[in-house]
C-alpha cells in the first residue's frame, strides 16, 4: 500500500492533495470522564438536544391552537346555519298557516 497518494490522472494536478498528509488526533480518547471540555461538550450537546425537543413542542402547540381556532370559527358558522335554518322554518310554518286562512 503507498503512504502517500500520486497523480494517475492529467487533471488531479489542480487538487491539494496536502491534507492528505496531516495527520488527525482524537481527542476524546485523550480525556477522562472528569474532563471539562469533555463534560462542557457533553452539556452543550444536552442542551441542543433539549432546544430541538422544546421546538417541536411549539410547533406542536402552534398547530394545535391553530387547529382550535378553526374548529371554534366552524362551530360558530355552524351555530349561525342553524339558527338560521331554525329560523326559515318558523316563517315557512307562519306562512303555510296564513295560506290555509
Amino acid at each position: 500500500m503507498k503512504d502517500k497518494r500520486t497523480y494517475t490522472h492529467l487533471k488531479e494536478h489542480g487538487e491539494d492533495m496536502t491534507h492528505e498528509n496531516e495527520s488527525k488526533t482524537n481527542l476524546s480518547e485523550d480525556r477522562g470522564p472528569a474532563d471539562l471540555t469533555l463534560l462542557i461538550e457533553m452539556h452543550k450537546k444536552e442542551i441542543w438536544d433539549w432546544k430541538q425537543k422544546e421546538s417541536e413542542w411549539i410547533k406542536t402547540e402552534n398547530q394545535l391552537s391553530g387547529t382550535k381556532k378553526i374548529i371554534d370559527e366552524l362551530s360558530a358558522k355552524l351555530i349561525d346555519q342553524v339558527r338560521i335554518i331554525a329560523e326559515l322554518e318558523k316563517e315557512i310554518e307562519r306562512l303555510v298557516a296564513e295560506n290555509k286562512k
